[in-house]
């Protein structure tokens, strides 16, 4: 556990990616199995532990240290593992030791829930103060050490020259601790299989366009399609060895999402691997994201709600057709035999092709990214967000590689919301205010009031945040625990300019709105609270 503490200790204050790879490519060479693989899990987010929460970590603190000091000390830190790997006092007579991470998995993953906080006590009287934050980090799931889990699949691939791509293409068939993944790696044995008939394919993804790109790009050189407001998904259908048909729905992480839509899964008909976009249509019509969501991140789906919430899928890319992998074909020809698959399998009208978007020059782009529906996407209009341009010959690789695939979004609607309360953020971010909740202006009983609409906790640069958290210290007129709440008046706070892609009524939200994605675009020093805009003007905006 030592080890692997220092690993994430001296990543967290390592600011270079390759840096970073370096370091943990050491630890994977120098540390024997399974304690490299449960490392690499870790780093990767493929471990949970059911019965370990940040509850139980605050409730054991709470019981070995003064429960006032510890509240006070928790919101000067503002980082939860940081202040109880600080604070947590060592009984007398207790001796140094650090358990093998192999150890700390096992029984996080196994001992019932009356045994775990006698157990997580004991590791923690073991454990300096490195290995105490690390341990936490683990059982809270929050590592934030600036690795992600492409980096960290880059660090193995780095013990034997392979190319992150070859790790990333077997990784969804693997399990922790990976030994096989190891042995490959580094030469020792062949290259890992799944056995899986219906395995999740590790999605292509784009970069996000800027206005410079264009002039090193080519309109020839592409094809464009819609970016519609859903989910991206994998639907996979082959026949086991039984010759029994097989289906299965992943979401762009490859989680297995089939539980959830039955009425999709029994409607597909085919035998390949189609990826493309999750929404709801009804009446031949998409929906909007906030419709879909009524069907996301529910274990059990009522028969209401499946007739009330069609599941539908929206076809980009074709990547199998029955037992052939078309991944190494070019965009263009898996588009056409993609065209060809859904009209043999239309799947009871819930399978459809996203429609290809034409033009000769990124002129004629622009102008349908500005007005889809006058470009080909007649009533679905609203749902979509922008355009991809998909280079027609490109392979389809996994991860985000840049150049092949680009997606440019529609500008996003903005808004001038008061700054009414902050909390600490995490990682990096502990020592600032830097989450911050927004409203606008509404009528009360007894004149305009503020009501929020919104949180946002990006969009700004570093310099930005150390104004808002100074202003945030120095202005506050209220506190609720960990949160601040600011002076919010028609002549004094902060107005902020907020960026959002969308909005939806809601209500669980006082407001009755909801947005989507919003975050910080531009601070308004210059303008007071009372010229913020009005919950009207966000009204309008849904009708």
């Amino acid at each position: 556990m030592n080890r692997f503490a220092a690993l994430l200790d001296r990543m967290a204050y390592e600011a270079g990616r390759n840096a970073k790879v370096r370091l943990m490519a050491d630890y994977f060479a120098s540390t024997p199995d399974p304690e490299r693989g449960w490392a690499l899990a870790a780093l990767t987010g493929a471990l949970s532990f059911a019965n370990a929460k940040p509850g139980l970590v605050r409730a054991l603190i709470m019981e070995r240290a003064d429960p006032v000091l510890f509240e006070m000390s928790y919101d000067y830190v503002g980082d939860l593992s940081e202040t109880v790997a600080l604070m947590w006092p060592r009984p007398e007579g207790a001796l140094a030791h650090a358990p093998p991470l192999s150890e700390i998995v096992a029984g996080l993953a196994s001992l019932p829930k009356s045994a775990l906080p006698g157990a997580l006590a004991g590791w923690l009287d073991g454990l300096d103060e490195t290995g105490r934050w690390a341990l936490l980090k683990l059982i809270t799931g929050a590592l934030r050490v600036g690795a992600s889990a492409r980096l960290a699949k880059t660090a193995v691939a780095s013990l034997g020259g392979l190319a992150p791509d070859d790790v990333e293409l077997v990784w969804p068939g693997l399990k922790p601790p990976y030994p096989e993944l190891f042995a490959w790696a580094e030469g020792r044995g062949e290259r890992p299989e799944t056995t899986d008939p219906v395995p999740f394919r590790p999605v292509m993804l784009a970069h996000a366009i800027e206005e410079a790109d264009f002039s090193q790009l080519s309109p020839g050189d592409f094809m464009a399609e819609w970016k519609w407001d859903g989910i991206r998904v994998q639907a996979v259908a082959a026949r086991d060895a039984a010759g029994a048909l097989v289906l299965r729905l992943y979401s762009r992480t490859g989680e297995d999402i089939s539980p959830a839509f039955p009425d999709l899964l029994e409607a597909l008909d085919f035998e390949g691997a189609i990826d493309g976009e999750l929404l709801v249509v009804r009446a031949g019509r998409v929906e909007p994201f906030n419709v879909l969501q009524q069907r996301l991140n529910r274990k059990a789906v009522t028969g209401k709600m499946l007739a009330e919430f069609p599941a539908h899928i929206r076809a980009y890319d074709l990547l199998a057709e029955g037992g052939a992998d078309l991944r190494e074909m070019p965009f263009r020809t898996r588009r056409e035999r993609l065209a060809a698959f859904v009209a043999a399998h239309p799947s009871g009208g819930r399978l459809d092709l996203s429609p290809l978007v034409p033009f000769a020059s990124w002129a004629e782009l622009t102008a349908a990214r500005a007005a889809p529906g006058a470009f080909g996407a007649g009533i679905d209009a609203a749902a979509v967000e922008g355009v991809m341009m998909k280079r027609a010959d490109s392979p389809y690789l996994p991860g985000r590689p840049k150049g092949p695939w680009w997606k440019w979004k529609r500008d996003p609607h903005t808004v001038d919301a008061v700054l009414m309360y902050a909390q600490r953020g995490h990682g990096k971010r502990s020592s600032f205010y830097s989450d911050y909740t927004f409203g606008v202006w509404t009528k009360g009983e007894a004149g305009d009031v503020l009501v929020p609409v919104g949180k946002a906790y990006f969009g700004f640069t570093d310099e930005e945040l150390k104004k808002i958290d100074a202003f945030v210290r120095r202005f506050t007129v209220n506190r609720f625990g960990p949160v601040r709440e600011v002076v919010h008046e028609p002549d004094a706070g902060l107005v902020l300019e907020i960026a959002f892609e969308g909005l939806a009524r809601s209500a669980r939200h006082r407001s009755g709105v909801a947005m989507r994605f919003p975050r910080v675009a531009r601070l308004r020093w210059d303008k007071p609270p009372r010229e913020a805009d009005r919950l009207e003007t966000l009204e309008a905006l849904i009708r």
